[in-house]
């Protein structure tokens, strides 16, 4: 994997990168909605790494034009042929810290940060806290979601992170701290931190939660991680939508249901 020479930037603060990785993201509201929120952000300090991991829809195309377009020299596209969210996720970091990254960020191809998100981040990271956990509040930009079914996910999300806490797959007496629930579609952690923990097991979504192992390594090496309410992004319920909140809530418990299509599009 080649990623072309950094371009120049500011060397006073720590480099921050965001990793975003994608699969067959070309539609309407898919990775061209991220990259416009990116490409907005009010803190414009940092370099971005897109993972191709498979598309077969030309994602890898969009991404490239719009770096075109907008002359975003600091923006890469590289590629994941292994396929899973975690492969291509770890592909992304390293890649990342290969550039100089000090700071490493990630959302996915599905998501929205509003303009203040890379801007939270570094302040989050500055704060101590060697991982940071963020928030996540439904798109209504893409599937239709009442003021209801809102709060459904709300309490949702409320209930994965505290089953969370008790569930008996992160209790063990080597964990130096508490359990927090860290999505995988809005965190940062610094990269001294990622490598120390082994980064994301590169493996595919159906087998492991990449986002929750993370945490766990992490666990056992620091207490300087914490969810910070004020990094967030917009994510999108097409899964809720697909597969219908029980299913969805049993999906992201131990895979206790298991859809025979995970990449929901």
């Amino acid at each position: 994997m080649v990623i072309p020479e950094a371009a120049e930037r500011p060397a006073e603060r720590p480099r921050l990168a965001v990793v975003v990785p994608a699969l067959n993201e070309a539609h309407e509201h898919g990775i061209l909605r991220t990259l416009e929120a990116l490409h907005a952000q009010e803190d414009d300090d940092f370099d971005l790494v897109v993972v191709d991991n498979g598309s077969t829809d030309g994602t890898p195309d969009v991404v490239r034009k719009a770096i075109a377009e907008w002359g975003r020299l600091r923006w890469h596209v590289v590629a994941e042929a292994q396929k899973g969210t975690g492969a291509a996720a770890d592909t992304g970091m390293r890649a990342a810290i290969g550039l100089g990254a000090e700071l490493l960020a990630r959302t996915d191809a599905d998501c929205l940060p509003p303009p203040g998100w890379t801007r939270a981040v570094r302040e989050a990271l500055a704060s101590g806290d060697e991982l940071v956990a963020g928030r996540l509040v439904p798109r209504t930009d893409d599937l239709p979601v009442s003021r209801f079914q809102q709060g459904v996910l709300s309490f949702a999300l409320w209930a994965s992170s505290t089953f969370g806490k008790v569930r008996p797959g992160n209790q063990d007496e080597g964990y130096l701290g508490p359990y927090v629930m860290t999505p995988g579609c809005n965190m940062a952690i610094t990269a001294s931190l990622y490598e120390r923990a082994g980064g994301f097991p590169r493996t595919r979504i159906e087998d492991v939660h990449e986002d929750r192992a993370l945490v766990n390594a992490v666990r056992r090496l620091t207490t300087r991680y914490a969810a910070h309410r004020e990094v967030w992004v917009r994510a999108s319920t097409r899964r809720v939508h697909a597969w219908g909140l029980v299913r969805t809530l049993g999906w992201y418990a131990d895979h206790r249901y298991r859809p025979e299509l995970v990449d929901i599009r």
